[in-house]
């Protein structure tokens, strides 16, 4: 076992996962594109901002973090 404070680093292999979504739904992930690139200057493909809209998505729910909490 080692001294060093800092542990191991995770597996920061990425996933890749397959999603289909409506027709609705991606008319509406476009305007948030856009809208993105309005804000910032910049363009993102849908593709790349799904991830952080997702971890974003699960970090404000209070009922999914009090039961992971739990769980541990």
């Amino acid at each position: 076992m080692t001294d060093i404070k800092l542990p191991r680093l995770p597996d920061r292999t990425p996933i890749k996962l397959t999603i289909t979504v409506g027709m609705e739904l991606h008319g509406t992930l476009k305007q948030y594109a856009d809208h993105y690139q309005s804000a910032y200057g910049v363009t993102e493909q849908i593709s790349d901002l799904i991830p952080f809209m997702l971890k974003a998505f699960i970090e404000s729910d209070r009922a999914f973090a009090k039961a992971r909490f739990v769980r541990k």
